[in-house]
């Protein structure tokens, strides 16, 4: 294989002012080892596929594959993305984006030194956690509260401080799968409770409970069960009436929220799921619920309830394990003092999407319209675009049946819809879409209005690069033929 002996050595590749240069800006080893990368990728090919190729142009694949490499290496996997699909709390996406305080609050505080745990009137360590307990019990009615990583380590923790090794009694109905197969049941076995099932799937009723406890049962448990529905011949114990059945026992209720809102956002017709501050004034002794739903802030796993549960769940071992660092209280800090104000919907973006008004939503979408007619309007792939009424998720888990009335753009593309939204999802910024009935559609609801000229641009961008690989194909066939 006389072609191999043209495949450029260490030296030759390191010697190339491109790669000297990256040099200069990057760790040797790392170039190194991208170098190393590179030939051996070019000699797996030749093998593979024998062909003719000089030293020259060896070369220069060696020197374009070991910047790449390089490049990506400090480019990182973690990038921006424009959501168009109209999924509020998108899982996939990272859920709530941060609210402008939130942000500043992590830039402020991130940047230097903080009082994390230090109580700097007496310079005495202090307790992370008292950064966010003020805040939380004020705006949800609770004696205390404690955060942690997210919300499945604050079931987790519930479970293990109050019902390790006792039985904990669930309805049938309320074992729910969370995102990523977490399993209520799992959950609940791994943190050492013992799981008592009651009633059945779609009925159970307070006596259910009643029959169940015994002496070995710990705690009464509730899973708001935000994203599903039973509808039909169903029954289910109300949080008033299991709270009277754990008075009864003389045994606390623990409701695990998932969702977590902490105001009400019936006017908007979003009606399902119960506030935190409802939860607490029902009586529950322990509410859980996530930071990064509707809440709006970063991931966390939010705890509040009563004093005494709340004190056991601190002095737990495994706290230090899923404690939350400054960062994230910082965000979460941020998030809590919007809602303080009348109208925290004004400046938390999860909150603002979700109460769009129809009119806004409707400008927002003539304004895309528009640009994206400048844009890519004469491109002969593009048959039409027009601004169209669409159905928006919530997402994350909530409202599972309720669909929002949104508006979007439709553009109807002829050829390649799907290799044009895989280059949308590939640059950069990424731009994700939905596809239905041959055209791409982009809601205006989960997109910011900065974003309008830069999504013009990623389309049209992406429309000359599907169209470019496609005239590189044909000529390719040509030369085989």
């Amino acid at each position: 294989m006389e072609h191999l002996k043209n495949i450029p050595n260490m030296d030759e590749i390191l010697k190339n002012p491109h790669v000297m240069a990256l040099c200069s800006r990057v760790r040797r080893d790392l170039v190194v080892a991208a170098a190393r990368v590179a030939v051996a990728g070019l000699r797996t090919e030749l093998l593979e596929r024998p062909q003719p190729a000089s030293k020259t142009s060896l070369l220069e694949q060696a020197v374009e594959r070991t910047t790449k490499t390089i490049n990506d290496l400090k480019r990182g996997t973690l990038q921006e993305v424009i959501n168009g699909t109209g999924v509020v709390l998108h899982t996939n996406l990272g859920r709530a984006p941060l609210s402008a305080m939130a942000l500043q609050e992590i830039y402020h505080l991130g940047a230097g030194y903080t009082n994390l745990e230090m109580e700097l009137s007496s310079g005495d360590r202090g307790s992370r956690y008292r950064h966010l307990e003020g805040l939380l019990t004020r705006l949800t009615g609770a004696e205390a509260a404690l955060v942690v990583n997210n919300n499945a380590a604050a079931v987790f923790l519930g479970l293990n401080t109050l019902a390790a090794g006792r039985e904990v009694i669930v309805s049938r109905g309320q074992l729910v799968e969370i995102g990523g197969a977490f399993r209520i049941p799992e959950v609940m076995k791994a943190s050492g409770a013992c799981l008592v099932e009651v009633g059945t799937t779609n009925k159970t009723y307070g006596a259910d409970y009643l029959e169940a406890i015994n002496a070995e049962t710990a705690l009464l448990f509730s899973a708001h069960t935000s994203n599903y529905r039973i509808v039909g011949f169903t029954r289910e114990v109300s949080l008033a009436e299991l709270v009277e059945v754990g008075q009864r026992a003389s045994l606390p209720v623990m409701h695990d929220l998932g969702s977590g809102v902490l105001c009400d956002l019936s006017a908007w017709g979003l009606k399902e799921e119960p506030t935190v501050k409802a939860s607490i004034e029902a009586g529950v002794d322990i509410v859980t619920f996530s930071g990064d739903k509707l809440l709006g802030g970063p991931q966390a796993g939010i705890i509040v309830g009563k004093k005494t549960y709340i004190d056991a769940m601190k002095k737990n071992q495994l706290l230090r394990a899923l404690r939350v660092d400054k960062l994230t209280i910082a965000a979460l800090e941020g998030t809590l003092k919007a809602y303080l104000t009348e109208h925290p919907e004004q400046d938390i973006p999860v909150l603002r999407m979700l109460t769009a008004a129809p009119e806004e939503l409707y400008d927002k979408s003539g304004q895309l319209c528009q640009e994206l007619q400048t844009a890519v309007g004469s491109h002969p792939r593009v048959s039409h675009i027009a601004v169209v009424p669409l159905e928006d998720r919530v997402g994350g888990g909530a409202y599972p049946i309720h669909s929002l009335p949104g508006c979007g753009v439709e553009i109807a593309i002829g050829q390649g819809l799907e290799a044009i939204a895989r280059r949308l999802r590939q640059s950069r910024p990424a731009l994700l879409t939905r596809i239905q009935d041959n055209c791409l559609l982009i809601s205006a609801r989960t997109v910011e209005m900065v974003q309008i000229k830069q999504i013009a641009e990623l389309l049209k961008q992406a429309l000359k690069d599907v169209q470019s690989e496609g005239k590189t194909g044909s000529e390719s066939a040509q030369e085989e033929i």
